[in-house]
């Protein structure tokens, strides 16, 4: 079960010099889809600005699995993979039609920005995420090399 869902289309200037999405567009639609899940998760901006508390993201594994072009309707699926009393393993799947085009992982640390270091999330927010956890994936936790 996923925790949000993002919608959005392709814009002419996410297009790179090979004619499709640009590694970088990825990653922006990703954080939109991230904005997402905190909105329903109670870390919206309303929290933000009474708390001086978001969640930053310290890691991420992005897997590029297929060209998309220009106008591609895109949606990606948010799920909660893990949860700790400071952090939040996050997976976003993204789909162009029925094709999965490419995959995120996040470690998040909910930080105190006026402190300026990672503090336990609310009580409401830890069980909102506990709650909407999932299995991971076979690909999340993956490592990469040679």
């Amino acid at each position: 079960m996923s925790l949000s869902t993002y919608e959005t289309t392709v814009a002419r200037e996410w297009i790179d010099y090979n004619g499709h999405l640009s590694e970088a567009f990825y990653v922006l639609v990703f954080g939109y889809a991230t904005d997402t899940a905190m909105d329903v998760l109670g870390l919206d901006e309303g929290y933000r600005s009474r708390t001086g508390c978001s969640l930053y993201t310290v890691e991420a594994h992005v897997r590029y699995l297929r060209e998309v072009g220009l106008a591609a309707p895109l949606t990606v699926t948010t799920e909660i993979v893990g949860v700790a009393d400071k952090k939040l393993h996050i997976a976003h799947s993204m789909h162009s039609g029925e094709t999965l085009v490419a995959t995120e992982e996040i470690m998040a640390l909910h930080v105190d920005q006026e402190a300026g270091r990672s503090v336990p999330m609310p009580d409401d927010v830890a069980a909102a995420a506990r709650a909407a956890a999932t299995a991971p994936a076979p690909w999340n936790g993956r490592s990469i090399g040679v």
